[in-house]
């Protein structure tokens, strides 16, 4: 097998001094992450140095590192290994020949950026590669960018940002030939004084890295449409609009129930229909879908192939996985997994899907706070409450001080049957469903990762309740 990097290629790459001679089938810089073979980047951070791990990585059988000081074992001696990544990463994408996309958005992007990775290592009979996790930010880009074989024929990599000016350095490595940029929301926003606007300017930054003839893809039915487009046409030769309304270049026309969840689409593609099932369910899982497409188009992809990989589509961990679990009282129970983040868009977005799910029990919602909305968090939350209340749902339990205004306005809508409770913690909303569950039950659990409520899902999941 070739070797992702050789010592040599990585001493040229990064301006560093090799020790001694040898090859890497893989790059980490989490040293717990570390398989035989890898290289591992010694990156040092506020709080850590991963110099004090080197030994560790040798020992899990790292081949190389690269280091800014000398260690016993093969490595690169470099000034600064942040840089090295970079160097890395950029090397990596000027000796390919892939097509490239890049993914941003306000929600949505790991979803996305999962299925187009389907849909093009269908075509590409495995020559597909993708950022994994979500891995998507000033370490993780590079990080995955210096991952790609020279081989790959198309790369996917997804792109995020807390604050202005981070994915204009981002989208600079990557060097996209399609950029997408799912839906725009209120993520974050505290972060950003003018609000909104401020958010569509720091995502349309992801144009600034297309190469000459790259296509900006935007969502048509957003209201921040004509300020995205503008930012895509100086910097983007084709820019694509997806949605469900009239003018949208790529846009859905029928969309109804598929039999097992999910939907049956008829996309237009300008002069092009396609019919396809997308296995995931929801409205906003048909937008993404047209964004896919769109880009499938771009960079040369099988559409074909796509409409299958959308209907073979399972949820990501903590993005809409599914399990059916088997309860300690009998009968079993479906818990959906969306706890990775949480802001009001997908929000609104899952709350929605959430009315029409079908159940059999009680509906059940663990629904954890949103972080990063600044000034208007109290806001946010209590409209929240008039998601919950359009929901239909037996019961909710809130999580997180910030979900205390969304409480205070669902104590004078809920119906008397409608069961509230409000926990600080993710253990203490476990202890609270664990006295609520019953056969058929469906238990949605969504919030901000912070609240780690990934811990609940695993507890229900492995009957640690």
């Amino acid at each position: 097998m070739t070797a992702l990097w050789t010592s040599a290629a990585i001493a040229q790459a990064t301006g560093g001094k090799a020790s001694a001679v040898f090859d890497a089938s893989g790059v980490a810089f989490d040293s717990r992450e570390i398989g035989p073979g890898d290289l591992f980047v010694a990156l040092k951070g506020e709080h850590s140095d991963g110099h004090l791990h080197v030994e560790q990585a040798f020992a899990s059988g790292a081949s190389g590192a690269i280091v800014s000081q000398p260690v016993d074992g093969p490595h690169i001696l470099v000034s600064d290994t942040a840089a090295a990544l970079d160097a890395l990463a950029k090397a990596s994408r000027e000796r390919t020949a892939a097509r490239i996309i890049g993914v941003t958005g306000s929600v949505g992007k790991t979803g996305t950026k999962e299925a187009l990775y389907a849909a093009l290592d269908r075509c590409s009979f495995g020559h597909a590669h993708r950022s994994v996790k979500s891995y998507n930010n000033h370490v993780g880009v590079p990080l995955s960018l210096s991952r790609m074989p020279e081989d790959t024929k198309f790369g996917i990599f997804e792109m995020g940002m807390n604050h202005a000016h981070e994915l204009s350095a981002l989208t600079r490595l990557v060097r996209p030939h399609a950029a997408i940029i799912t839906a725009i929301a209120p993520a974050h926003i505290g972060n950003f004084p003018t609000g909104e606007q401020g958010i569509v300017d720091a995502k349309g930054e992801i144009f600034e890295g297309l190469v000459p003839e790259g296509t900006a893809i935007i969502p048509f039915d957003s209201p921040h449409y004509q300020r995205l487009r503008k930012k895509a046409e100086r910097h983007a030769a084709h820019v694509i609009s997806f949605g469900f309304e009239d003018g949208a270049d790529v846009r859905a026309v029928d969309v109804v129930p598929a039999p097992r969840g999910g939907s049956l689409v008829t996309a237009r593609l300008g002069d092009q229909s396609l019919c396809f099932t997308i296995a995931e369910a929801g409205r906003h899982w048909v937008s993404n879908s047209l964004a896919i497409l769109a880009a499938v188009r771009a960079v040369g992809g099988d559409l074909a192939s796509a409409g299958l990989s959308l209907a073979e589509m399972s949820g990501i961990d903590g993005r809409g996985r599914r399990h059916v679990i088997t309860l300690k009282s009998g009968g079993k129970a479906v818990v959906i997994d969306e706890s990775y983040n949480a802001n009001p868009a997908s929000m609104k977005a899952t709350l929605q899907h959430f009315t029409v799910e079908p159940c059999s029990g009680q509906k059940i919602a663990i629904l954890g706070a949103m972080g990063e909305l600044g000034e208007q968090s109290a806001q946010f939350h209590a409209a929240l409450a008039d998601d919950i209340l359009h929901c239909g749902m037996d019961a909710v339990i809130l999580v997180g001080e910030y979900m205390a205004h969304t409480a205070a306005k669902l104590e004078h809508g809920l119906d008397q049957g409608v069961k509230m409770s409000h926990a600080e913690s993710a253990s203490e909303a476990l202890s609270e469903v664990a006295k609520l569950i019953g056969d058929g039950d469906v238990i949605l659990i969504k919030g901000s990762n912070y609240l780690g409520l990934s811990s609940a899902v695993s507890a229900l999941v492995n009957g640690e309740y």
